[in-house]
C-alpha cells in the first residue's frame, strides 16, 4: 500500500503545509447600533486614535447609492488604531452589515471581520487559491482603502468573515494617513505579482502632483495629558500595547477546530473546561493563545449579552502597574467590572479585568500572555501564578514576564 506525502509549498524558502503562515492576530471591526457611544468607549476611554473617517456609500459604485441609502441609516466608518497600524479596531454601524450581508444568521454575529496577518503579498495570493480549492467561501481578494492592506476575505463555519492580510498601511509622528486621491492604489480582484512598493507609489502620486501630506488628521487638542505612565504623560493612566486574544462561542466546535486548525494552521495548546462545557485555546505564535474557542452554552451561564457569539477582545497595557491603574481609572469613569469570568476562560492570563463596552462586548484588559517555546508546550497548571484577591501592589517575575512586550511607541 503507498501513501501520497502531504503536499509541501514554498513560503520563503521553507517548507510548509500551506502557502501562507498567519504571524499575528491583526485587526477586527464591530457592527454596532450604538456608534457614537461606541467611539467615546474604544477612542475617550481606552485610547484608540481614530486615523481615517469615511462614508460607506463611498465605498461603492455611485449608481448603487440610492438603493444602499434605503438600509444603511449610518453610514459612517471609523478606522481606530492604538499604534502605527492605519487600524486595529473598525467601527461600522450594524446597517453596513445588513447591507452586505455580514450579520446575515446566526443573528449574534457583530463581527465586521476578524484578521490575521501573514508574511508577503505573494502568500496572501496564494491563500485566495489554496482556501478557494479547500472549499472556503472567498467573499473577495484585493486591496481596500483606507488601509492599503492585500487581503483574502472568506467566512468560518460560523459565517464569521476572516481575513488575511499583508502590508497595513503604517501612521508616522505626523499623524497623517494617505491622501484620497492615492487610494486610485486600490485593487477589486486578485492584483498581478509582482506589485510596486510603496515608496514607490508614493513617488508615483508626487509625480501626479498629490499633496501626499493632505490625508486625515485626528483632532487631540481637547486631550489633557496628566497621567505619568513610566515616564511619559499620556490622557490615561495606561496604553494598550497589543491586540488580541479573540474569544468566541461557537456551536459548531468540531467544525470550527478543523477550519482553524487543518486549514488556517493554528495550533491547540491546551483545552479546559467550566461546568462541563469545552474551552480550546489556539496559537499561532509563541503566544499562549490568539483565539479561544467555547461552547456558546456557556454564555448564557455567565450573563454575557446574548447578542453577540464575541466572548470577549483582549487587550495587552504595558506593566502590571498600568492594568492596576486601568482599573482605578475605569471605576473613576463609572465603568462597573464584570467579575464573574472564571480563570478556564483566559488561560495563560493570570490578573486580567473585564468591563463592558457599550453593546455588551466583553473586552480583557491584562498585562501578561505565557509564551510557549520550541517544544510547543504551555506551562503547566499547577506552575502558573496563582491570582489573590484583593490584587497585591507588586508581583514577582516568572520566567516571561514582558516577553512578549514589543511595542516601538510612541506611547503617545
Amino acid at each position: 500500500m503507498t501513501t501520497t506525502a502531504p503536499q509541501q509549498f514554498d513560503v520563503g524558502g521553507v517548507l510548509l503545509p500551506r502557502p501562507f503562515k498567519i504571524r499575528r492576530f491583526g485587526h477586527f471591526g464591530l457592527n454596532l447600533d450604538r456608534l457614537d457611544d461606541a467611539i467615546a468607549f474604544y477612542v475617550d476611554l481606552l485610547g484608540f486614535r481614530v486615523n481615517d473617517e469615511v462614508s460607506f456609500f463611498d465605498l461603492m459604485p455611485p449608481e448603487m447609492r440610492d438603493a444602499a441609502a434605503k438600509v444603511v441609516t449610518d453610514p459612517r466608518m471609523f478606522f481606530t488604531s492604538n499604534s502605527a497600524d492605519h487600524h486595529a479596531l473598525l467601527l461600522a454601524h450594524r446597517s453596513c452589515a445588513t447591507l452586505i450581508g455580514t450579520d446575515r444568521t446566526p443573528k449574534d454575529s457583530t463581527l465586521n471581520q476578524l484578521t490575521w496577518q501573514v508574511g508577503s503579498l505573494r502568500e496572501v495570493i496564494d491563500a485566495e487559491a489554496y482556501l478557494r480549492d479547500h472549499g472556503a467561501q472567498i467573499a473577495r481578494v484585493g486591496r481596500d482603502m483606507p488601509g492599503g492592506n492585500w487581503h483574502v476575505y472568506f467566512l468560518d463555519p460560523d459565517d464569521n468573515t476572516v481575513e488575511l492580510y499583508f502590508g497595513m498601511e503604517q501612521i508616522g509622528w505626523q499623524r497623517k494617513s494617505p491622501p484620497r486621491e492615492m487610494h486610485y492604489r486600490g485593487f477589486p480582484a486578485a492584483p498581478p505579482l509582482p506589485q510596486m512598493s510603496e515608496a514607490a507609489e508614493v513617488r508615483e502620486a508626487l509625480d501626479k502632483g498629490i499633496d501626499i501630506d493632505s490625508g486625515w488628521t485626528p483632532s487631540e487638542t481637547h486631550l489633557k495629558e496628566t497621567h505619568d505612565v513610566a515616564g511619559m504623560l499620556l490622557p490615561r493612566p495606561f496604553k494598550v500595547t497589543k491586540l488580541g486574544p479573540m474569544s468566541m462561542f461557537t456551536e459548531r466546535m468540531t467544525e470550527m477546530l478543523a477550519f482553524y486548525t487543518e486549514l488556517l494552521g493554528f495550533q491547540v495548546v491546551e483545552e479546559a473546561e467550566y461546568q462541563g462545557k469545552r474551552i480550546v485555546y489556539l496559537r499561532n505564535g509563541t503566544e499562549h493563545h490568539t483565539l479561544v474557542l467555547a461552547d456558546k452554552a456557556l454564555r448564557g451561564e455567565l450573563g454575557l449579552s446574548e447578542h453577540t457569539s464575541c466572548l470577549s477582545i483582549g487587550m495587552e497595557v504595558g506593566s502590571y502597574s498600568q492594568l492596576r491603574a486601568a482599573v482605578a481609572h475605569l471605576v473613576d469613569h463609572g465603568h462597573t467590572l464584570v467579575d464573574n469570568i472564571p480563570p478556564e476562560l483566559y488561560l495563560g492570563i493570570d490578573y486580567a479585568a473585564h468591563l463592558r463596552d457599550p453593546e455588551g462586548h466583553l473586552v480583557c484588559l491584562y498585562y501578561y500572555m505565557e509564551q510557549v517555546g520550541w517544544d510547543g508546550k504551555p506551562r503547566p497548571q499547577s506552575e502558573r501564578r496563582p491570582v489573590t484577591d484583593p490584587w497585591p501592589e507588586t508581583l514577582t517575575p516568572v520566567s516571561d514576564t514582558y516577553a512578549d512586550q514589543t511595542f516601538m511607541g510612541p506611547l503617545g
